[in-house]
């Protein structure tokens, strides 16, 4: 059973303006299906079993590009997502993501990751059209 999946795509604006607009936790919703609101430390995910408060950290760093989410749920379970923002060039990046499966128990997981993975990367091309074309 795959674990993980690394998705990437490329960006026509400067890496500092797409990690600027990534790093935002607010900006979340405007891409990411599962997030229906963020504020300063919190979300609410929308989930399979209905919608949830979290705790949110964002693990960014300008410094590499990277950017972290590390998600607590109500039982205490934490899941993170992965992601770096890399320079090509002046006017071009590359934005990765590695996607593992959800903090759920195993006889949960067969399907969860191909599920997630489908879903992102129509976020990944839903943030391009955002980033670049303000869509």
């Amino acid at each position: 059973m795959k674990t993980f999946d690394v998705q990437a795509i490329s960006l026509n604006l400067p890496q500092q303006q797409a990690f600027a607009f990534i790093a935002e936790a607010t900006n979340l919703p405007k891409w990411a299906q599962a997030f229906a609101s963020v504020t300063s430390k919190r979300a609410l995910m929308r989930t399979p079993n209905g919608e949830v408060e979290i705790d949110l950290d964002v693990r960014a760093s300008v410094e590499s590009g990277t950017v972290d989410w590390y998600m607590t749920f109500p039982d205490g379970s934490i899941a993170v997502a992965y992601s770096r923002v890399i320079k090509l060039n002046h006017d071009s990046c590359v934005y990765s993501f590695i996607l593992t499966p959800p903090p759920v128990p195993l006889e949960q997981l067969e399907g969860a990751l191909e599920m997630q993975s489908k879903t992102l990367t129509e976020e990944l091309a839903k943030l391009k059209g955002i980033l670049e074309r303000g869509q």
